[in-house]
């Protein structure tokens, strides 16, 4: 099997490349198991890129240049309960990443230069008197299928960079995703108040592991992961 995907820009991460989480879910789609991602190269925007199968692995290519690889995985994580919407909202306002901070303000997901509608905006702070980070999510209906369901490739990107915020904690650095290990296990419906929480794993001199999950409207665990994040 081979196929072609684009990766539009605005799904992009840094700048010039897409957002791992969510090229993780477009990647994901091909399979029928828990998949772990791996992401080798920073994903092309605006391009043809090849989806190809080998025996149960299905890579994502650009010309000869392997980008991203998924194969069965196994997520192994006890997922801490969620703060309501109204805490979590009051998490988001400990942000880090506005007022300029941000390194890459663009994001899909978390960059505070997309607005609403646009980006995700999910803005992960950390919960007082806990390790826990977490942000309100309201999915947009532009995310939706027919059914008025969030596609799962916008739950992948959602499980994105709250982590990232947790491994960070207090002080912006540029990391990005190198590994991301998911299981939808739920459905959410366009406009819902959600909850996506973020905690740290441990870390391994630039290497950090952390997990992510997202909760729906009904504080009902929906979706779970587990990423590896790398300081660049």
């Amino acid at each position: 099997m081979e196929e072609t995907i684009q990766i539009s820009y605005r799904f992009c991460g840094p700048p010039n490349s897409g957002n791992g989480g969510y090229v993780c879910g477009m990647l994901d789609r091909y399979t029928d198991y828990l998949s772990e991602v791996t992401l080798r190269k920073p994903i092309p925007l605006d391009k043809e890129l090849n989806v190809r199968s080998e025996i149960d692995q299905f890579q994502l290519i650009d010309g000869e240049a392997l980008i991203a690889i998924a194969k069965p995985g196994q997520l192994d994580l006890s997922v801490p309960k969620a703060p309501s919407f109204l805490e979590a909202a009051a998490a988001a306002k400990s942000f880090i990443g506005h007022d300029g901070k941000h390194v890459f303000p663009t994001c899909f997901v978390c960059g505070p230069d997309r607005h609403s509608g646009d980006g995700l905006r999910i803005f992960a702070g950390n919960v007082e008197g806990t390790d826990l980070f977490a942000a309100p999510w309201i999915p947009d209906s532009s995310l939706a299928d027919e059914t008025g369901h969030i596609g799962e490739e916008f739950l992948w990107a959602a499980l994105d960079c709250p982590g990232a915020f947790a491994v960070m904690g207090d002080a912006m650095k540029k990391i990005v995703l190198g590994r991301m290990t998911a299981q939808i296990s739920g459905t959410i419906k366009a406009g819902a108040q959600c909850v996506v929480i973020a905690w740290t794993l441990g870390s391994e001199g630039r290497k950090s592991y952390c997990g992510t999950a997202i909760y729906n409207e009904q504080q009902e665990l929906c979706a779970a992961a587990k990423s590896v994040w790398f300081e660049i």
